[in-house]
């Protein structure tokens, strides 16, 4: 099967999922909200999606020097990471049974796409900006700091350490996701864990927005919290990337809110998190 079929699949099997939500947690009147102020609103924060288009465009460079410079750096953490941890993925895939791999592979890659895309859609719908400036910053912020981090840190998953240990369960099960995963990602960037970064910042948007939108906010905090147990099930993040991948989300949507806030990335950035709680 060629990249473009796999690419293909998820594309259809995203503009389903999209389409749904759209219906459930938009509605009609919602939708044609969005279509009405959508110039009014993409003028207005055109400077904050410019900001993150250009850091994934930088990433999308990086993905292929990356590496290389990792290597001239040549800071290995992977044997570290696994004396603080040791065998943990691997017990934790004790319990992998066919249904929850299943499960677990869906989540990781439709899920993720999904949880990642739906947001800004839902958001133009608003009668307010602040939600889709948020997801742009948060989203720029976990980019570019993960971005540094796969540069300065070589780390290859337990997959490929402890391969005697720990399965590669995605791979092993669906091989042909392994053509679309190795298109935006190397096997040395699994610190931290973007996939968890990024599905905690959206967790975090849902949340703030739940009066808005109370169905996103129930579905989108399960399936955030489905990706970040798969990125350990199925062998491709240590706990490690997780724990740190959490830092990376929560502190995004900080950095996020204080940014839009007053348009400076200074501030008592601890003091927001009251503002998500309370």
């Amino acid at each position: 099967m060629s990249l473009a079929d796999i690419a293909g699949r998820l594309l259809i099997g995203e503009v389903i999922l999209l389409g749904f939500a759209m219906v459930l947690f938009i509605g009609v009147s919602g939708l044609q909200q969005a279509r009405t102020q959508f110039r009014e609103r993409l003028k207005a924060v055109y400077p904050y999606f410019s900001l993150l288009i250009g850091v994934l465009a930088i990433n999308k460079v990086a993905r292929e020097y990356g590496p290389e410079i990792s290597w001239l750096i040549d800071w290995n953490i992977t044997g570290l990471i696994h004396a603080i941890e040791g065998d943990f993925v691997g017990k934790l895939q004790s319990i992998a049974t066919p249904e929850l791999t299943a499960y677990f592979s869906f989540m990781y890659i439709y899920g993720y796409v999904f949880l990642l895309v739906f947001p800004f859609i839902a958001y133009f719908a608003l009668p307010e900006d602040r939600p889709l400036k948020e997801i742009a910053i948060a989203y720029t912020v976990n980019y570019g700091i993960g971005l540094v981090c796969y540069i300065i840190f070589i780390s290859y998953g337990p997959r490929n350490l402890i391969p005697d240990i720990v399965e590669p369960l995605l791979y092993s099960t669906y091989p042909q996701s392994q053509i679309l995963t190795g298109e935006v990602n190397a096997n040395t960037n699994v610190f931290p864990s973007l996939h968890t970064s990024l599905s905690v910042s959206t967790a975090m948007l849902a949340y703030r927005t739940r009066k808005a939108y109370p169905g996103w906010a129930l579905v989108a905090m399960p399936i955030a919290t489905s990706i970040v147990i798969a990125t350990m099930y199925l062998g491709i993040h240590w706990g490690t990337d997780v724990v740190a991948g959490i830092v990376l989300g929560i502190g995004s949507v900080l950095i996020a809110t204080q940014y839009v806030d007053d348009g400076r990335l200074s501030g008592q950035l601890g003091s927001k998190i009251n503002d998500y709680l309370f």
